[in-house]
């Protein structure tokens, strides 16, 4: 039997008109596993939570809550939930009550007990799912398949950097042939969580923003799925964000390696650390919209049947330049290395890099923590220039660097646009560079026009 991986996002979880026909979705896929997000912005009121709390902001604590509570308990009702379930619902807001006080008491919301408080998001939602997805299989499939709720965290093993943890990729395989194995048989389905872990000590852990998607591929790769599923509200990967380029498309099939690239550099349909799981088993994701099950979709694949020069376009935002110059790199050996270093230090992640003999030039999201001992640090090596409002233009195709004329006719159609920064020739599947913030989806709609239409 066919092994499918489903995943649903949190606005295929928003209410319960949306979570009966994302498990109608799953009946009718065949899906062995279903990886859910927390509801439609529970995982922002989590947060927010968090830091009302660790403030001494009672008042609001409570009021959010109470906010977050009658959320749940409003879904459970419309889905008609058992009286297990019901029960399995208000423990868990229970427990949500009682941490939010606790940070509240402590005055204090460490790393450890943020992962826990937000990870009731998706266990709240996969139980309500759990029930969803009985009531339609009940109608439509009576007695023939058992629909299980499975605590991801039995499963998916974790190292302890929380927040942003890392899965212990050989314990998930082990962990999933023994507990979970069953579903290739076809009598049983397994409702879980995305999003969340547990570390070998047995501490709740979180992916990351996006970790949903990440969780399913790696529970695909742990059962050696034969398909990951995501479903989404959009009806697939698109030549660009139809937002920004109402002339976007969706495609129909795109490579991991070009994926990859459009992921990194922008296009949030799929979180890029989703294709490495994927990727390993060699495993084809299907990315499509739960609101539209109907229409095909993009595949995305380690092979695809077209390689055009230029496939689709990504637009990333808020981007800072940090330029930093001196004389001393000329000629010298290890000026790179402590320049990575200090960023490796503060855990700052780099996107793009330029150099000349006497400068070098990285990109950073705004959202990185840019601190006064960073510039500091940097500062002690050469003259720092900060710059920022920018936004990352990246042209995603194939043979890109192998392809005469193709700076040309990119600048010739932007030629009115002062481009900042180019980073070129590190990949055969990107072209990017910088421009400012405000021009940014003009140049995206003309570049898509040239070269899409």
């Amino acid at each position: 039997m066919a092994v499918i991986i489903s995943k649903f996002g949190g606005t295929s979880m928003g209410d319960a008109q949306c979570m009966i026909r994302s498990a109608e979705v799953s009946v009718l896929r065949k899906a062995s596993v279903v990886v859910v997000s927390a509801t439609s912005g529970t995982t922002n009121d989590l947060i927010k939570l968090g830091e009302l709390a660790e403030a001494g902001y009672l008042p609001e604590v409570e009021a959010l809550v109470s906010k977050i509570h009658d959320r749940h308990i409003r879904i459970s009702s419309d889905l008609a939930a058992d009286q297990n379930s019901v029960y399995q619902v208000k423990t868990l807001l229970s427990e949500m009550n009682s941490i939010a006080h606790g940070i509240y008491l402590l005055r204090d919301c460490s790393p450890k007990a943020k992962d826990v408080l937000m990870s009731l998001g998706e266990r709240l939602s996969s139980v309500l799912f759990t029930s969803a997805l009985k009531t339609v299989y009940a109608k439509n499939n009576p007695a023939q398949v058992e629909v299980a709720w499975l605590d991801v965290r039995d499963v998916l093993k974790t190292d302890d950097q929380f927040g942003k943890a890392k899965p212990v990729i050989l314990e998930i395989s082990k962990l999933c042939e023994s507990k979970i194995s069953d579903v290739r048989l076809g009598k049983k389905v397994y409702v879980t969580q995305g999003f969340i872990g547990q570390t070998s000590s047995g501490a709740t852990t979180t992916l990351g923003r996006g970790g949903s998607d990440y969780s399913a591929a790696l529970l695909a790769e742990g059962l050696k799925a034969d398909v990951c599923e995501i479903w989404t509200d959009v009806a697939g990967v698109a030549t660009t964000d139809p937002r920004l380029c109402p002339e976007a498309v969706v495609i129909e099939e795109i490579s991991f390696k070009e994926m990859s690239e459009l992921a990194t550099f922008g296009a949030k349909v799929l979180h890029p650390a989703t294709l490495l799981p994927a990727l390993r088993q060699n495993i084809p994701v299907l990315v499509a919209s739960s609101f539209e099950p109907k229409k095909p979709g993009t595949w995305v694949r380690k092979e695809v049947k077209s390689s055009p020069l230029i496939r689709a376009m990504a637009l990333r935002k808020k981007q800072t330049l940090i330029t930093l110059s001196t004389p001393e790199m000329l000629q010298t050996h290890g000026f790179l290395f402590q320049i990575f270093r200090i960023f490796n230090q503060h855990k700052i992640s780099i996107d793009a890099i330029t150099t000349s003999e006497i400068s070098v030039t990285v990109t950073i999201d705004a959202t990185e923590n840019l601190t006064d001992v960073l510039l500091k640090e940097l500062s002690d090596m050469a003259e720092v220039k900060v710059e920022k409002d920018l936004s990352l233009i990246s042209l995603i195709g194939n043979n890109i660097i192998h392809t005469p004329g193709l700076a040309k006719n990119i600048f010739n159609t932007i030629e009115d646009v002062n481009v900042r920064m180019i980073c070129y020739g590190a990949s055969i599947h990107n072209f990017c560079f910088l421009v400012d913030e405000a021009r940014g989806a003009e140049v995206i709609q003309r570049l898509h026009k040239k070269f899409i239409g």
